[in-house]
């Protein structure tokens, strides 16, 4: 009975254990949701830069030998007259010429062999190719860095979040204690009754925040796991807090720099902009003449034992003459691909600037409501503490507590408040630069 008692302990613990929340810091979160097996939008993705491997690949066939072999052995009868052959009848009597022959075999076996001598709108195609998994694999880092954000932001939310569950429960307890405080001034006959009432109002509303803010939590939580690409039904405990992380100082110039230089997306359009280009150029290229060499070599015969040795090889030069003008309608196509893909490279130029202007001054502005927030709490804490002093000495009544405590919560939300904004902006700027994954790390 022990030995049992003792194994439904472990089970029990191993259970707690296997249900205890997942430790999560952001750059762990961050980590899960850019693996190759983490958000849908990462395995998109990747797939994308597979599918352009793939496609170069058969544009570079064009330019490789082409080897195929090929059997064909037939029993068949031929009606002549119907291939058009008439033998007149030859005077021999009892002889005439058949009109339907057979049956009689054919056998062919061969190996053929092509090969592209000269095809340069192919090899433009193949170079155009390689541009697009250029792209691809820019477009993969812009998915990262657009995921690594979102993550952050959804992460940031949480934390956000998680400190207003502990400030409102902050307050909670600073209510329990001005009502402890004001039921005492009652009983030593220096207080009233409405201010034991107006202490357990505040008390209330306190409780009815925590639980609001209890609630937004889980809902912060469900979408962070959402962001991430996990089960919606693990439970996290978020390991980073709200804080203050100065940032180096930075110029418009220098910030602008750094994007056009790291930004994926940018790194991304401007491929697109180089294949389209080279797209254009190859059609372009498929007025020149192409020249290619070919040749075979097998048996043939009428069957196995009488098959001989046959072969062919030679030279084939093509000239394009006239295909009804699809050749010139497809130029004409790509052409105006490759300007309009010109024209989104300067449009994605000017919102990066815009992003990054935008980006400094919220930044800006968010540091001046740190500072600020910062000297507020600190007043309001100082506030509340010199009332209920004036309140215990019998100075003052406990309305002056219930204000200074209701600028003290105030105070708290304003600093929470501050510190996110001041987090999103840093996650704001580093999007516009292209350095989101190297700013959690």
């Amino acid at each position: 009975m022990r030995y049992i008692s003792a194994i439904c302990f472990m089970a029990a613990l191993a259970f707690a254990q296997e249900r205890a929340p997942l430790q999560m810091s952001l750059k762990r979160a961050v980590e899960i949701a850019t693996s190759p097996e983490g958000s849908t939008q990462i395995q998109l993705s990747g797939e994308a830069v597979k599918q352009a491997q793939f496609r170069s690949t058969e544009a570079r066939a064009s330019l490789l030998p082409d080897l195929e072999s090929s059997f064909s052995y037939q029993d068949r009868t031929a009606n002549l007259a119907a291939l058009g052959i008439t033998l007149t009848r030859v005077p021999i009597p009892g002889f005439a010429f058949p009109t339907f022959v057979g049956p009689f075999t054919t056998l062919d076996a061969r190996v053929s062999a092509s090969q592209s001598i000269l095809d340069l709108s192919s090899l433009r195609k193949f170079q155009a190719s390689k541009q697009g998994i250029s792209a691809a694999k820019s477009d993969s880092e812009s998915s990262s860095e657009q995921v690594a954000a979102a993550v952050a932001r959804a992460y940031l939310a949480g934390i956000r979040a998680d400190t207003d569950v502990d400030t409102a429960q902050a307050n909670v307890t600073l209510s329990q204690a001005v009502l402890t405080q004001a039921e005492n001034q009652k009983n030593a006959g220096t207080g009233t009754g409405i201010e034991i009432t107006r202490a357990r109002v505040q008390l209330a509303n306190d409780q009815q925040r925590l639980l609001v803010a209890q609630n937004a939590r889980r809902s912060a939580h469900l979408r962070l796991l959402r962001a991430m690409g996990m089960r919606l039904d693990t439970d996290v405990e978020l390991t980073d807090r709200l804080q203050y992380i100065p940032v180096d100082a930075a110029t418009l110039e220098q910030a602008k720099a750094q994007a056009l230089k790291d930004r994926p997306d940018y790194k991304a359009q401007q491929d697109r902009e180089q294949n389209s280009r080279l797209m254009a150029s190859a059609t372009g290229l498929e007025r020149l003449p192409t020249l290619a060499a070919f040749g075979d070599y097998g048996e043939s015969g009428a069957g196995f034992s009488n098959s001989l040795p046959t072969r062919t090889y030679g030279i084939s030069l093509k000239l394009p003459i006239w295909d009804g003008a699809r050749r010139d309608a497809r130029r004409a196509e790509s052409e105006s691909a490759h300007r309009a893909e010109t024209i989104r490279t300067a449009d994605l130029r000017e919102q990066v600037e815009l992003d990054v202007r935008l980006a400094l001054d919220a930044l800006k502005s968010a540091q001046d409501e740190v500072t600020v927030a910062k000297d507020g709490l600190d007043l309001a804490d100082n506030e509340l503490a010199q009332a209920r002093r004036r309140y215990q000495a019998g100075v003052s009544d406990s309305l002056e507590v219930t204000d200074a405590q209701t600028r003290l919560e105030r105070a708290r939300d304003n600093q929470t408040a501050a510190l996110y904004n001041y987090n999103l902006a840093r996650i704001d700027l580093a999007q516009a630069t292209g350095a989101v994954r190297r700013m959690i790390q």
